[in-house]
């Protein structure tokens, strides 16, 4: 997967990478070619006290140096510029994955899963790129150069190439292989830490008023002793490994000066000579351990790369259709957003039972279709099925007739306004989450919204009125203030259907009442539907469906129900008299 995601993700790049190489590879020669002039300027200019041709060399080798720098820094530019562009590819890649992800597969995976394996995973592969890119060239370069270019100077000594080398890469592979396991086990537990800090911001008032911020915070330091636990081993292997480096790099340098001496006592070897063999040597175990690094970074970036796959490799269980329907009429011959239920029955993977079974119903253009049952009778459920969220399992859902499946996502989702059980907020303005569902909306459309919401109130003694900042998730209003403020969301893009998901339980009596008389008023002529807990929310819709254990049990209007529903009376009796709500 690593390698597949390297090739798919670095092809834009090539021109860079290329340019990398030509500059890795002028840097490389340069680098071969330093330790022959060095031992040149020793045994021809040093030895026989010629300064013509100390200097003559020396600013050879200046010159020579001078490059090497410039060709260095110009790769590692480049190498950058290439790694960094794979991974926003590579982000923007996930990003829009998971975008297509229903919720299905966004509960597989889970959120800190999907951010860790965006942010952490990403740059694991990210910075193995760039290592890459700066050592692609020259590691195997020097090597292989560097061990012509001993053999060249003395072959006599070469034995000890070949076996400082293979010491190096045994001592090395064994700790490599140690630190895999590790590395996979690690990003694990990065999950659980953004888990848990995810949990722990989004409920920190739950924890404050139970008073558990013992419990959450020694929570928090167990997960995260984990990460520091398996982190704290991996790093020792990986610290093990430069003295593993340094000690083989030491002992063949001792081991070159020892045996060069004697063939230096002997006249076989000049002292230049010598210097040019141990640099070389040098230079062969550098890239050795050059390549080192590389094997080091590669089990994590492998790890994160197969998560990374994991997430680019799922499909959405809500596929887009191969020939979808570009626009969609009623019997009528307009568009109205009728919403039309068919035998639909829906069953989560590996369930026993189905949440839902048998929904037929459908709800008409200027009527407000109400949905009422007990906690757990598929109400939610029923309703992530109305925008494609989720696809029934049996039966079908159509919008003007045609089924949601065959129509484009965009145009189905274009059509539909939904304020969600619990209203997010995105960081902001109040103007731009207004304007999130109808970027031209006028601020008098912006206004007029607010107002039928019964938002406008609280708003305009904000300070900035539409302009007043919104934090992340509108945790600086109040539950009530954030409910209107996504209901009037969904009134600015005006739908043909409106999917209210329990949109009123934060109201006030009074509130509700006048939203409701005002929703009645300018939604005139669209599909309103509405799934409520309370029952003085809904006790004026046109038709009212009973839901219980994800069937329909009862249908009618308020009075009709309460002379024919045993499970209608059940829930208007534990809530008020039957009489107020005639």
């Amino acid at each position: 997967m690593l390698w597949k995601l390297l090739v798919e993700y670095l092809r834009p790049h090539r021109q860079l990478l290329i340019a990398v190489v030509i500059f890795q590879l002028a840097q490389s020669i340069a680098s071969l070619y330093l330790p022959t002039l060095n031992a040149d300027i020793i045994d021809e200019g040093v030895a026989k006290g010629d300064t013509g041709v100390i200097l003559n060399l020396g600013g050879l080798m200046l010159g020579i140096t001078l490059l090497q720098i410039v060709c260095s820094v110009i790769a590692v530019y480049f190498g950058a510029k290439a790694a960094m562009g794979a991974g926003r590819d590579l982000r923007g890649a996930i990003f829009t994955r998971v975008g297509e992800f229903s919720e299905q597969e966004v509960t597989k995976f889970g959120a800190p899963s999907l951010i860790t394996r965006s942010t952490n995973d990403v740059q694991q592969v990210q910075q193995l790129v760039l290592m890459s890119a700066t050592m692609l060239v020259t590691a195997p370069m020097l090597s292989i150069g560097g061990v012509i270019m001993a053999v060249r100077q003395d072959v006599q000594l070469s034995w000890l190439i070949a076996v400082a080398v293979p010491v190096l890469l045994i001592g090395v592979g064994l700790i490599i292989i140690r630190m895999v396991p590790l590395f996979r086990k690690m990003q694990k537990r990065i999950d659980t830490v953004n888990r848990v800090l995810r949990e722990q911001l989004t409920g920190i008032r739950v924890v404050r008023a139970f008073v558990r911020e013992d419990i959450e915070s020694a929570r928090f330091a167990q997960a995260n002793e984990d990460v520091t636990d398996t982190a704290l081993r991996a790093g020792r292997l990986m610290a093990l490994a430069f003295p593993v480096v340094m000690l083989v790099l030491n002992v063949s340098s001792v081991a070159v000066i020892w045996f060069g001496s004697f063939r230096i006592e002997d006249g076989s070897m000049q002292v230049g000579t010598l210097i040019a063999f141990l640099s070389y040597l040098m230079q062969i175990l550098m890239s050795v351990m050059m390549a080192t690094f590389m094997a080091v970074m590669i089990p994590r970036a492998a790890v994160s790369a197969d998560r990374i796959g994991e997430v680019l490799g799922t499909e959405s269980s809500v596929r887009p259709p191969l020939h979808p329907v570009s626009s969609a009429v009623s019997s009528d011959g307009h568009r109205r957003g009728q919403l039309e239920m068919r035998d639909v029955g829906f069953a989560y993977p590996g369930a026993d039972q189905p949440v839902l079974s048998g929904i037929s119903f459908t709800a008409k253009a200027g009527q407000t279709t109400a949905i009422i049952g007990s906690t757990g009778a598929g109400k939610t459920t029923l309703v992530n099925l109305m925008p494609r969220l989720f696809d029934a399992t049996t039966g079908s859902v159509r919008m003007d007739g045609v089924d949601v499946r065959d129509l484009h996502p965009d145009l189905l989702w274009g059509h539909i306004g939904l304020v969600p059980q619990r209203p997010y907020l995105f960081s902001g303005t109040v103007r731009s989450n207004l304007q999130y569902g109808k970027p031209d909306a006028t601020e008098d459309e912006l206004w007029t919204a607010l107002e039928i919401a019964q938002a406008r109130d609280f708003v305009e003694e904000m300070e900035g009125g539409l302009d007043a900042p919104i934090s992340q998730g509108g945790t600086n209003v109040s539950g009530g203030q954030r409910q209107r403020l996504a209901i009037a969301r969904a009134l600015v893009k005006r739908p043909e259907l409106y999917i209210f998901d329990d949109s009123f339980s934060s109201l006030d009596t009074g509130t509700d009442a006048r939203l409701r008389q005002a929703l009645k008023r300018s939604t005139a002529g669209a599909t309103l539907v509405i799934i409520a807990q309370r029952v003085s929310s809904i006790v004026d819709a046109d038709q009212i469906l009973v839901l219980d254990d994800g069937r329909i049990v009862g249908r009618g209007t308020n009075r009709e129900l309460l002379e024919t529903s045993e499970t209608y009376r059940e829930i208007v009796s534990s809530q008020l008299a039957a009489e107020e709500t005639v």
